[in-house]
Formats: C-alpha cells, sequence, structure tokens
C-alpha cells in the first residue's frame, strides 16, 4: 500500500517542523510538501499530489479556509481531503472551513497518535473528525441570527433521510449499520448515495446540511 501523502501548511516553522517528525515517524505516511501561507499550500498542492493536508485557520497571503475553499472547487484535487488545524477547538472559522470543504478539524495540542489516526481517517474518507466538538460549533453557527438558510434534502428517501440524521449524530458506517440493522457495506453505499444526491464533498458537509434542514435538532446530540 502507497503511504499517505501529506502536505503541511502552518505559518509557524516551528509547528511545521514538529508535525513533519510525526508524520515521518509514521510508517504508513510521508510528508511531501510544506507550505507557510494559504497560497503555497494550494500551489503545492497542485505539484506534489498530496492526499491530506494538514491546514492552519490563520496564514497570510491566503488563510486556510480561502486555500480550502480553492483545493475543494478544483475538480482535478476531487481526491485531496484538508485536516484544518486551530488553537481552540471553538475557533467560529471551523464551520467556514467545513462549508469550504474541510474533512474536519483538529486542536493543534490533540496527542501525537490522535493526529496520526486522523490523518487516517480522513485520507480514508471514513468517519468525520471530532464529531462532538464539530457539532458544539455548528450548533453555535446555527444558532446565530446570521446563518444562513439552505434547502431541505427533499430528494431523499426515507431510508436515507435516517441514515443522514446518523451521520449528523456523528455515527460512523459501523455505528450506522448496527442502528438500523443493515450490513456495513449497505450503510457505506447509502452514505454514498446521499452525498451525490445532495453534492457533498464528505461526511462533514453531510453534517451540516443535517443540521441546516432540521434532521437534527441543535442541543439534541
Amino acid at each position: 500500500m502507497n503511504p499517505v501523502r501529506v502536505l503541511l501548511a502552518d505559518d509557524q516553522a516551528l509547528v511545521r517542523a514538529a508535525f513533519a517528525m510525526l508524520v515521518e515517524s509514521a510508517p504508513d505516511m510521508e510528508v511531501v510538501g510544506q507550505a507557510a501561507t494559504g497560497r503555497e499550500a494550494v500551489d503545492l498542492v497542485r505539484t506534489e499530489r498530496a492526499d491530506v493536508v494538514l491546514m492552519d485557520v490563520r496564514m497570510p497571503d491566503l488563510d486556510g479556509i480561502e486555500a480550502t475553499r480553492l483545493i475543494a472547487a478544483d475538480e482535478d484535487l476531487a481526491g485531496v481531503k484538508v485536516l484544518v488545524l486551530t488553537t481552540y477547538d471553538t475557533d467560529e472559522n471551523i464551520v467556514d472551513a467545513l462549508r469550504a470543504g474541510a474533512s474536519g478539524f483538529l486542536v493543534k495540542d490533540t496527542r501525537p497518535g490522535d493526529l496520526l489516526d486522523a490523518i487516517r481517517t480522513v485520507a480514508a474518507g471514513e468517519a468525520l473528525l471530532s464529531p462532538g466538538p464539530t457539532a458544539r460549533l455548528i450548533e453555535r453557527f446555527l444558532r446565530s441570527p446570521s446563518a444562513p438558510a439552505t434547502g431541505g434534502p427533499e430528494c431523499l428517501s426515507d431510508r436515507e433521510r435516517e441514515v443522514l440524521t446518523l451521520v449528523t449524530r456523528g455515527l460512523n458506517n459501523a455505528e450506522i449499520a448496527e442502528v438500523l440493522g443493515l450490513s456495513p457495506l449497505t450503510a457505506k453505499t447509502h452514505v454514498s448515495r446521499i452525498m451525490g444526491k445532495l453534492g457533498a464533498r464528505d461526511r462533514a458537509q453531510l453534517v451540516i446540511v443535517g443540521y441546516e434542514s432540521g434532521l437534527v435538532i441543535p442541543g439534541s446530540m
């Protein structure tokens, strides 16, 4: 199996160096580039074909959110996953990053082993990272009067709406399968079909749809 190709984007050289040492210590990963600005990150992703980008939110030239948006909008980079890093799990910019196409987020003081597991999870396209903190951020965002509304998932079948509800609650495919009495493969197929119907890039965006459509009420997690 080919190693996961990781790109590090952070304006602090010491932070990049620390993450690089950690990632390179894993036998199934390699660092393919380091960027000090969002613009550099976008350019390097295109040339190095990274699988996962560890993206800091606050960077000069182009911040992490805009860089994430450019990566997500580029069809040639459809397989690239962005994992946003932040100093605090209350960073209000995280919801914007998820909207922009990030697959999830982690706080920078996450334990080393958890960070490596997070990279593997995102690279595999599996469950949304840190569902509890992510849910809290989305709840706060949706409570604000400026939160834009989106259309509900009317195009989904009843079963797909059930699956979307469970995705929004942070369940992975195996857990969804157990709750609904399905095989894990069937649950995964449902999730893939929901993404296709809603035009969602990944599970992070499905969580936002689930909240905005009212399938899951803020505070009910």
